[in-house]
């Protein structure tokens, strides 16, 4: 048997990277945050409302923090997988931009903040145009809301 030296730029197969499922979760962190914002406190002598309020309630920050900790997996597998020293190169702000964003997911884990959910999604806008310009292409962004 011959040996083959093979060379591989990412951890993966290329084309197995891709910011998109950093968005969705983004994006339902985001929603769950609104959400929770938007929910109205009952009377809390009402047990009934108060029931439901607190399980909607609940079941809004599980939601936010499960996503919140997926957006910042996601963002952390890009950042230590498929960017290389080269990319470092071209853009020297490449590690700082991805410090901000997993700790932006941090914070929308442990806070009910639109401001820092919104922040969020800037920055996964960011690193979703830098992904697309290290493979030269212009990819759109779009969200679902």
């Amino acid at each position: 048997m011959k040996n083959v030296n093979a060379h591989a730029h990412c951890d993966g197969p290329c084309g197995v990277y891709d910011p998109a499922s950093a968005r969705i979760a983004g994006e339902a962190v985001l929603s769950m945050t609104n959400k929770m914002l938007d929910l109205q406190c009952p009377d809390t002598s009402n047990t009934k409302a108060m029931t439901s309020y607190l399980n909607t309630m609940s079941r809004y920050a599980s939601v936010k923090e499960e996503q919140a900790q997926l957006c910042k997996d996601e963002i952390l597998v890009l950042w230590t997988d498929y960017f290389k020293p080269d990319h470092l190169e071209d853009n020297p702000d490449l590690h700082e931009l991805f410090w901000n964003a997993a700790k932006l997911c941090s914070s929308c884990k442990t806070e009910v903040s639109k401001e820092h959910a919104e922040e969020l999604m800037v920055k996964i806008q960011e690193i979703h145009n830098l992904f697309w310009k290290t493979k030269d292409r212009n990819v759109h962004w779009y969200t679902a809301g």
